[in-house]
Order: structure tokens, then C-alpha cells, then sequence
């Protein structure tokens, strides 16, 4: 089918290993530091990306053609904070303990580099359903990276995840401590970068030598 062409698969398979947003094209990174002490927020802060990157992309694409060119990131702002507002106001609703811990970041996602790189770099020159294709991958790209670094954070750093008792009581009665440096942001940049640097070391060459 057209609709899942072989650029079409490679538009929404690439942003997730070797055009990856944050470890090849280090983008996003602020929030991605931010939000991960814990799964929970890791999760839902890459799937608000994920629904707002994909929208505003078939939004933009589909006005590419009367937007016109001295305004359009003025335009491309109006559509991204709809669609956070929107984002926002349902967080509040449905899940307000989640909303309260990712904070001010759900706003920020308005600035976020990745989304407006994404308008600007392939939504103003694309079709809505390649456009949508992109927005997703790179939105699942992002939150890839944020479940990966979350999940250790959690996990090391109070022995949980999702909020459930993970490393069982026997661990703690033979000495195991939780490593508290897990809960603190220096170390979201530290895992932030061991993972970059084995997606370069493993992954990413690969592609290079191809």
C-alpha cells in the first residue's frame, strides 16, 4: 500500500534508532532531563509529545500552502499551544497527580526543539500522512529515550516502578541501599549520556559505514 511505502516506513522507523531526536540529533534534552526521576511522568510527558508532534504536523502540512512565509513560526506556535493547552486541560482532568509532577513542562512542550524543528524541517514541505508518519516517529523517539532514562531512575533510585515495590524486602535485609543520586537531576544527565554514547558506540556507526 502507498500509505506504508517503503519512505513512509523509513520515516516512521528511522527517528527511533538512527535519526533519533535526542541521542543523534541531541534535541529535546531540557525536558527530558526534567521528567524522569520517575517512570510514570517519563511515560506520559513522551506520549503528550508524541500526540502534539504528530497533530501539528498534519495541521501545518495541510496549511503549508497559505501560510504565508514571513509568519509562519507565528502560526506554527498558534497550532502548538492549542494542541498543549488542550494536552494540559486533560492531564488536569484525567490525571492530575501525573500533571502536578511534570509541572510547567507540559507548557514548555511549546518551545520544545524537536517539535518545532519537526514543522519547520518537514511538515511546511510534506503531505499530512507523511507528515503524521513523521510526527509520531519522532514523537516515540523522544519518549523512547525518557522511559529508558526513568525507568533506571526509578528503579535504582527508590527500588519501584510506576509507584509499585519492585526490589523485594530480602534485598534491603542483606544491605542493598537504594543509590539516592538516581532521584537527583545530575544523574538524568549522566544515564542521558551513557546512552547516547552506546547508541554511537553500537548502533549509529553501523548506519554510517552502510
Amino acid at each position: 500500500m502507498a500509505l506504508f511505502s517503503k519512505q513512509n516506513r523509513q520515516v516512521l522507523s528511522n527517528p527511533l534508532n538512527f535519526d533519533n531526536p535526542i541521542m543523534v540529533q541531541v534535541l529535546g534534552i531540557c525536558s527530558a532531563l526534567a521528567v524522569t526521576a520517575q517512570l510514570k511522568p517519563s511515560i506520559v510527558m513522551g506520549l503528550a509529545v508524541t500526540v502534539i508532534t504528530a497533530f501539528s504536523n498534519v495541521i501545518i502540512s495541510l496549511l503549508r500552502n497559505t501560510i504565508p512565509v514571513r509568519i509562519r513560526i507565528i502560526v506554527q506556535l498558534v497550532v502548538v499551544a492549542a494542541l498543549v493547552t488542550i494536552v494540559s486541560q486533560i492531564l488536569k482532568a484525567y490525571a492530575y497527580d501525573v500533571s502536578v509532577q511534570l509541572s510547567v513542562y507540559v507548557g514548555l512542550i511549546i518551545t520544545n526543539c524537536i517539535l518545532m524543528g519537526r514543522l519547520e524541517a518537514f511538515a511546511m514541505m510534506n503531505k499530512p500522512w507523511p507528515s503524521f508518519l513523521d510526527g509520531i516517529g519522532n514523537g516515540l523517539g523522544y519518549a523512547l529515550i525518557l522511559v529508558i532514562v526513568g525507568f533506571l531512575r526509578e528503579l535504582l533510585g527508590r527500588g519501584t516502578l510506576l509507584g509499585f515495590k519492585i526490589i523485594p524486602d530480602s534485598f534491603y535485609e542483606m544491605g542493598y541501599l537504594n543509590n539516592g543520586m538516581m532521584t537527583m537531576p545530575a544523574m538524568a544527565l549522566i544515564l542521558l549520556g551513557c546512552v547516547i554514547w552506546i547508541h554511537r558506540a553500537f548502533f549509529y556507526k553501523e548506519e554510517e559505514n552502510k
